[in-house]
């Protein structure tokens, strides 16, 4: 080989060699966008757990995460990825509102809530009540929130996941006590949204109208944004009640199939729901006041979270499709109820 085609064959090699080194260093600048569109009450554990995945990820790929954060009333945030918004995850207040944009299946696989533990559900909650300080109208259960004179604030369930909750741990107290029956539970539920002044779209704007504006006796809400109202509103004085029964939250989680293959974010968006059950993530729950799915962690935080004589939608609704078509869906027990001519009776089968 002469010397010039010995040049040519080393800066041929150089330029391979800086070619490939140059594609690797690409390769693990690369960013990532994600778009969580999650329910009111998650804001400040998402930001909190998006730093964390962040790191988690950038440790474990080379690759940067950046989460975008949508909230809002449940019900609505399923309609916006129904109507275009372009999500990778979703992490609402109810299987139901993500069943909804499942039956678009090139949106959300139908079977998503098996393809995590715990029926894709990293962390629990149940309803409970906020009171003002020292509890003016000795709010103690669900039984005082119908009395005369006591402001009830909760939000719509047309629109609310955890107004929907709300509406039906108090149907399900109802129907537990003595000689409970639907058509009691129906009555029930009247008189106590006839205490209601107004209807938020969200959590979060009820918590707003409570405790800012200074609307209402009682704020029934979430465990966690009752616990975060009085770590926040801590010269307030709020007290937190805890019924004598209420209903197990179960928030769940997926990611957006048609999302994630059109934005390429499939790995990154799995990883980020899958990373919701790590023990580090876990206690992250739990100090946002959810309830953690983690045993250990859970038994960590005991003195957080009083033991509760808890249902579940299945047992006494029949799960959620059942209970939407009833209560929430157009003509059903809400509409009745909050009907001008009182004809509650009506909802009754």
């Amino acid at each position: 080989m002469n010397l010039a085609r010995w040049f040519q064959a080393v800066a041929g090699s150089a330029l391979i060699l800086w070619g490939s080194w140059f594609g690797a260093a690409g390769a693990q600048a690369k960013d990532v966008q994600l778009l969580n569109v999650s329910y009111d009450p998650t804001r400040e554990f998402y930001a909190e757990y998006n730093e964390w995945f962040g790191q988690y990820w950038k440790a474990k790929t080379g690759d940067g995460v950046k989460v975008t954060q949508s909230h809002g009333g449940s019900g609505k945030q399923a309609r916006s990825v129904i109507d275009g918004l372009r999500a990778d995850v979703v992490t609402l207040a109810l299987s139901y509102d993500i069943d909804a944009i499942a039956k678009k299946p090139t949106l959300v696989s139908p079977d998503w809530q098996k393809r995590l533990p715990e029926n894709s559900s990293p962390y629990t909650s149940l309803i409970v009540f906020l009171v003002r300080k020292g509890n003016p109208k000795a709010i103690r259960d669900w039984s005082d929130l119908v009395r005369p004179g006591v402001g009830v604030i909760t939000a719509n369930p047309k629109t609310g996941g955890g107004a929907r909750w709300n509406f039906l741990a108090a149907y399900g107290y109802a129907l537990k006590q003595a000689g409970g029956d639907e058509a009691k539970a129906v009555e029930f539920v009247r008189r106590l949204y006839a205490n209601v002044p107004v209807l938020d779209s969200g959590a979060r704007g009820s918590t707003v109208t409570f405790i800012e504006r200074g609307v209402g006796d009682v704020l029934i809400t979430w465990e966690n944004e009752a616990l975060l109202a009085q770590r926040e509103s801590t010269s307030a004085g709020l007290e937190r009640v805890v019924p004598s029964v209420s209903i197990l939250a179960e928030p769940p989680v997926s990611w957006v199939d048609g999302g994630v293959q059109r934005k390429g974010t499939a790995e990154v968006a799995q990883a980020y729901l899958q990373q919701l059950y790590s023990e580090a993530a876990q206690r992250l729950a739990a100090k946002h006041f959810y309830r953690p799915r983690n045993a250990a962690v859970a038994a960590e935080f005991a003195a957080q979270f009083p033991k509760v004589d808890l249902f579940t939608i299945d047992e006494v609704f029949g799960g959620w499709a059942k209970a939407q078509k009833r209560h929430f869906a157009e003509g059903g027990t809400f509409d009745v109820i909050t009907r001008k001519d009182g004809t509650a009776a009506s909802a009754t089968p």
